[in-house]
């Protein structure tokens, strides 16, 4: 993690074949981006309607990691672990994280344990491929429980020992609200940081999600260096009425360039992933590509 890619480069052959992976002036800067991906929520529906056939448009537009967000009863957009690794595979593409709630409901406080319900979700993450396992998201009373809410980042480093155990790392991803509740003169956002190991407890900043409130994800990144492994890179235009939309990257008015070179050098960022909940009348999946070719165009 701490070596140079330069020096990392030169020193392993299995490092230079995969540079063929990635753009070429990614390995000729300084930074130390791992995995520029995709979150599928980008293309929900597409991955319902036809997982096979969407992760196949997405290899073929440059794609090589993504982030889920469709696993349940144990198995990711229907699929069984071996159904979805066999079209990643064919594909030559990788599921290095994903999205799933931890919920009070899968902590057991009689047994000082997680179910076994999310037991297994760690254990499918970690067949599947995983690196990271993310929440995006809480139980809504804890927002109005301050109490409670600290018990739960307990558990939240209690579930970082248990996803650790499997070479897995887990964090949180935050919306809007942990930006607007507030708990006393703090926001949520920051008690959850504060209450929660970073070597356990990673975060996946979502810029996108955190603009409309106010909330600078610079200043974030300034304030708790090392803190974001992952983000989520997003843009937003303002519409007429006021309301917030995503769009195509570069197109909106989010300071891109300066939160991603402050993520990498301050936040701890080495997962950039692209996602684009609104597209203004166009095709998802194109998107998608756009944004890829934009974050290539900006040197990752």
């Amino acid at each position: 993690m701490h070596t140079s890619r330069r020096k990392f480069i030169k020193s392993s052959a299995l490092i230079a074949t995969g540079a063929a992976l990635f753009p070429r002036n990614l390995f000729a800067s300084s930074k130390k981006l791992e995995h520029l991906g995709l979150q599928l929520y980008t293309v929900r529906d597409a991955m319902h309607a036809d997982a096979a056939g969407t992760l196949k448009k997405l290899g073929e537009a440059g794609f090589n990691h993504l982030e889920h967000a469709g696993y349940a009863n144990r198995m990711f957009y229907g699929m069984t672990i071996k159904e979805i690794k066999q079209i990643l595979d064919d594909n030559h593409l990788s599921m290095d994280s994903g999205h799933v709630v931890l919920s009070q409901k899968h902590w057991d406080a009689a047994k000082n344990d997680f179910t076994d319900e999310w037991k297994y979700t760690v254990e499918d993450a970690a067949k599947v491929g995983q690196r990271y396992l993310i929440s995006p998201g809480l139980d809504g009373e804890l927002k109005n429980d301050l109490d409670a809410f600290k018990h739960f980042m307990d558990v939240f480093n209690k579930c970082g020992e248990l996803c650790q155990k499997s070479n897995i790392q887990f964090g949180y991803h935050n919306h809007d609200f942990e930006f607007t509740t507030m708990f006393g003169d703090k926001r949520l956002y920051d008690v959850m940081l504060e209450n929660t190991d970073p070597k356990l407890v990673t975060q996946q900043l979502d810029i996108g999600n955190m603009y409309p409130t106010g909330a600078m994800p610079i200043d974030y990144i300034t304030k708790y260096p090392g803190r974001f492994e992952l983000m989520h890179v997003k843009d937003q235009i303002k519409k007429p009425d006021g309301k917030y939309e995503n769009t195509l990257l570069g197109k909106g008015i989010l300071p891109l360039k300066d939160i991603l070179k402050a993520g990498a050098k301050t936040g701890g960022t080495t997962q950039f992933i692209i996602e684009q909940e609104e597209y203004q009348g166009m095709d998802p999946v194109v998107c998608s590509k756009l944004d890829l070719q934009v974050m290539y165009k900006w040197g990752y």
